[in-house]
């Protein structure tokens, strides 16, 4: 079954913020980690990497570090906590995505640069905007549901993830990239990008 998210009407690609951005992938994640059910936090996802579990926990500390990028302030990646030991980590996780959101709203935040590799502010935030993205097919494949994000998103994604690619692979961030056919969907074609094979986590 595909899940029902909301949907803001399309306006073209430059006219979007990035917090706007983040508002609409954050309203089609969020609804995602709530309805994940404790049962299925062992299941295997399309990153080789975490189970259900770690997925969510990586997410989550991205959610929480980017908002400290937003603000110009050091995050912190080098242990991951296990978010998911509080009783109330679903409702938690919906609450520092509105936070994130809001940081990245802030008069300046997606202007100049940030982060310790001084990358155009507007790439820093489009990273998490491709965690809160991609993750959330990972989980939503993991979990058996269906996913496709908002097609301005996925179109702000396919320019942001050309440029980083490069980069992003020889640090081990994404894999070698799938080829698709040629008449492959968008969203297919920005998942194969980062090394994920949409062939082989296909809805059921």
């Amino acid at each position: 079954m595909t899940d029902r998210t909301p949907r803001e009407p399309h306006t073209p690609r430059e006219s979007r913020r990035l917090a706007d951005l983040l508002g609409i992938a954050a309203a089609y994640a969020v609804p995602l980690v709530r309805d994940t059910t404790d049962d299925r936090l062992d299941a295997p996802t399309p990153c080789a990497d975490y189970d259900v579990r770690g997925l969510l926990n990586h997410l989550f500390h991205v959610v929480v570090n980017f908002q400290l990028l937003a603000a110009r302030q050091q995050p912190d990646f080098s242990v991951t906590p296990d978010y998911l030991a509080e009783p109330d980590w679903r409702a938690r996780f919906e609450k520092e995505t509105a936070r994130l959101v809001a940081a990245w709203a802030e008069p300046g935040a997606d202007e100049g640069t940030a982060g310790a590799m001084n990358l155009p502010a507007r790439t820093v935030g489009a990273m998490v905007l491709l965690d809160l993205t991609v993750h959330a097919w990972d989980l939503a494949r993991a979990t058996g549901r269906a996913f496709e994000p908002d097609p301005v998103v996925v179109a702000e994604l396919a320019g942001e993830v050309a440029g980083m690619a490069p980069m992003a692979r020889k640090m081990n961030v994404f894999g070698e990239a799938v080829e698709l056919p040629a008449d492959a969907p968008a969203f297919a074609r920005l998942l194969a990008a980062t090394g994920r094979d949409p062939r082989e986590w296909a809805a059921a």
